[in-house]
């Protein structure tokens, strides 16, 4: 009986078939449990009216003997045993495999034979072996190449590119194959007399040119397109001779006939075969060209006709002179030229010999165009223009004049630099009372400056001078500890003015601190001065440094770095006493700096 899996994976037309095989089983003799199912599953199938060749997802085998049984009744033997064979049956019960293959062990089933590994394949030279199920095959071991390809019987065809439409042949060509390529050859075909180039345009033989000419001897050949003509030799009379009536003998020809004849107006004289011409003076006779030919009297006789220039004639010469030359009476010297009577110049002229020079007024230079015309120069224009003039330069015709700033410059008596106007000593500054003028460079300045609480103003000035400066001392109230105690001991207030640099190339000293004290003090005592920037130095572009002058310490302000202005800003510095290593009092200095746009 069949296993209960069976049965629930399969429709329900193959449920009754199944339990119809279920059965008949029991009634039945069989060989194998298997054999008998399928057997069974075929004569239900009969029964049923259904077809043999059903679509129930069977075995090979196990198809072959319910076919064999649905459509005979009952498996014979041979169906039975085939059954139980791979491939095939020979009787008795055994089995044989098809061609290619080999039994096994068991004697029923059957295992590819490697044809390619037993070396009973039949491949030629050039073909390798490759083993398949039940067979093998050869496969060329190098391609057929261009032109060519494999067929199914590993063999190299040609390819017709012209049938196959792969070749390129223009529409004025036909495709002619050939092994293994093509050839386009042209549609149009030439006639006799012309041969046909790559382009397929037909080009003219020249059959005269062959190697054995197309025509008989005493006969000359002439190509015509296509073909050729062949005429009869004719007598050839030399030079200086002409056939006869007849034509058949050469006499002399007289040149000198006509009203011209051969020597165009000069003396004739014929000769036998030739002819000869008197000529006149001024020409001669060549003998090969045979006609009266000029003589170059200029080229013969180089520097003897003519002074200056010879210039050869039909039969003559004349001369000539260069420019700024005239010629002489004689015709052939030279005399000088004076140009300038004809005022060629714009402005003066000098007249030299041969020639002529042109001179400019101060102001102006000569084109170098002409070399005649004047021109303006522009002083402000030339590479020291910008040096001429303090500040603006303006040209004029012939000259030049300078201009300064509108306001705070006057123009200096050399009529080119440009000199500051001190408002504070004319008068036209606009400071009060209370303000104290100082002067800048293009300008000034009115500033107040009171002494901080503690401080009072050293002299009795009301009024303080462009030059001066502001100094206030410490003042301390009675009592005042603090104030006492304060190590700064006077505050000064004092400003400078410094134009923009325009070439700024090593440090500009501007301020300098004097001290009372002596370079070398005495050696029981340990003092010293420290000078030091506390407040304003804008990037760095100032310091100071410490030096003796005539015995006395001086601090040196110094500008290290470029300052383009205007720019206004203060420096403050301090002058620190130093004894025994501790600041026993200091002055602190106010820098007022008025940095002009100008470098003058």
């Amino acid at each position: 009986t069949p296993p209960p899996s069976r049965a629930q994976t399969v429709p329900f037309q193959t449920m009754v078939i199944g339990e119809v095989a279920k059965w008949w089983c029991n009634f039945s003799l069989y060989v194998c449990l298997m054999c008998c199912d399928c057997c069974l599953l075929g004569r239900a199938a009969q029964e049923k009216g259904l077809p043999c060749d059903h679509s129930l997802s069977l075995g090979y085998q196990c198809g072959l003997v319910s076919r064999a049984c649905c459509d005979d009744g009952a498996p014979d033997v041979k169906t039975i045993t085939l059954a139980k064979c791979a491939q095939e049956c020979v009787g008795n019960g055994t089995c044989a495999c098809f061609k290619g293959y080999k039994l096994k062990p068991d004697g029923k089933n059957c295992e590819d034979i490697n044809e390619c590994l037993l070396g009973a394949s039949n491949c030629r030279g050039g073909e390798r072996c490759i083993n398949t199920l039940g067979s093998f095959r050869c496969q060329r071991e190098v391609s057929c190449g261009t032109g060519y390809e494999l067929t199914d019987s590993n063999n190299c065809k040609d390819i017709d590119e012209c049938e196959s439409g792969t070749h390129n042949c223009a529409p004025d060509f036909m495709c002619q194959n050939t092994q293994g390529s093509f050839r386009c050859r042209p549609k149009n075909q030439c006639g006799d007399g012309y041969i046909q180039d790559a382009l397929g345009s037909c080009i003219d033989i020249n059959e005269c040119l062959a190697q054995t000419g197309p025509c008989h001897p005493g006969q000359s050949c002439m190509n015509t397109v296509g073909s050729f003509t062949c005429q009869r030799n004719s007598v050839n009379c030399g030079r200086g001779y002409h056939l006869n009536d007849n034509g058949n003998r050469c006499v002399d020809i007289d040149e000198c006939k006509g009203p011209d004849g051969e020597c165009a107006g000069h003396g004739c004289i014929n000769l036998v075969g030739s002819f000869r011409c008197e000529c006149k003076i001024g020409f001669i006779f060549n003998s090969i060209s045979r006609v009266c030919e000029d003589i170059n009297e200029c080229r013969h006789y180089p520097g003897r006709l003519c002074a200056h220039k010879c210039e050869n004639a039909v039969g003559s010469y004349k001369c000539s002179c260069t420019q700024g030359f005239k010629l002489a009476s004689d015709g052939r010297n030279c005399d000088d030229l004076n140009e300038c009577e004809s005022s060629p110049c714009s402005q003066e002229c000098a007249n030299v010999y041969g020639s002529y020079q042109c001179y400019c007024r101060r102001g102006y230079q000569l084109s170098d165009r002409d070399g005649i015309n004047c021109e303006d120069i522009d002083e402000c224009a030339l590479p020291t223009g910008g040096h001429i003039c303090s500040y603006r330069c303006h040209n004029t015709p012939g000259s030049f004049h300078c201009n300064c700033p509108a306001t705070g410059y006057t123009l200096a008596p050399n009529g080119r630099s440009c000199q500051d106007v001190d408002e504070c000593v004319t008068g036209t500054h606009t400071c009060s009372e209370t303000e104290s003028c100082f002067n800048v460079q293009g300008g000034f300045r009115c500033l107040s400056f009171e002494c901080p609480p503690n401080y009072r103003r050293a002299g009795e000035k009301a009024r303080v001078e462009r030059s001066d400066t502001v100094r206030c001392v410490k003042s301390c109230q009675p009592n005042d500890i603090s104030c006492v105690l304060d190590p700064v001991h006077s505050v000064s207030h004092t400003v400078i003015s410094m134009p923009t640099f325009r070439e700024f190339t090593r440090p500009e000293e501007i301020v300098f601190l004097r001290t009372m004290s002596m370079a070398h003090s005495s050696p029981h005592i340990s003092s010293d001065i420290v000078f030091d920037i506390l407040e304003g130095n804008v990037q760095n572009s100032f310091d100071i440094v410490k030096r003796e002058e005539h015995g006395i310490i001086v601090g040196v302000v110094r500008q290290v770095k470029p300052l383009i202005g205007p720019l206004n800003m203060v420096l403050k510095l301090a002058m620190n006493y130093v004894t025994s290593g501790v600041v026993s009092h200091r002055n602190i200095v106010s820098v007022h700096i008025f940095v002009s746009e100008f470098w003058f």
